[in-house]
């Protein structure tokens, strides 16, 4: 078992990954570790975004859901291709919707639903083309 989830749970944030990014060029990560090592979460969010190459993507449309498991933070940032369009105050509706999630210690549904509704606005900004492709991996990366 990985930090905050079984192995069954891992892959079912792997399919909503994957069911999100059917329909959209854009690329979603999850980062999982145990502490976060900054003190604003969304300064290690950034840092963990620049390590997994997600600032590499054609169009800046990649998304990064990081959790810090044992210091119960997370963060979702979204890069300028996708911030530049999303309406204002969509991450922290999509934050919002993951916590009440969390709080019930359901981490796979907050992930998938945040995924899902991440996926929904890239779909609509950045709807799949046909010579798209997977440009990050879909796996969930540990810190």
């Amino acid at each position: 078992m990985s930090l905050l989830l079984t192995e069954s749970e891992q892959k079912e944030v792997v399919a909503a990954i994957r069911e999100a990014e059917m329909a959209t060029s854009g690329e979603v990560r999850v980062h999982i570790e145990h502490h976060c090592p900054d003190a604003n979460v969304l300064d290690r969010a950034k840092e963990v975004f620049g390590q997994l190459g997600m600032h590499r993507t054609e169009l800046k449309n990649g998304v990064l859901f990081y959790v810090a498991a044992e210091d119960r933070k997370f963060a979702v940032i979204g890069d300028k291709g996708i911030n530049e369009r999303v309406p204002e105050g969509f991450w922290d509706k999509v934050r919002d919707l993951m916590r009440e999630q969390f709080v019930q210690q359901k981490y796979a549904d907050g992930l998938s639903a945040g995924i899902r509704q991440a996926g929904a606005q890239l779909q609509t900004y950045f709807p799949r083309q046909n010579d798209d492709k997977n440009e990050l991996s879909d796996d969930i990366s540990f810190g």
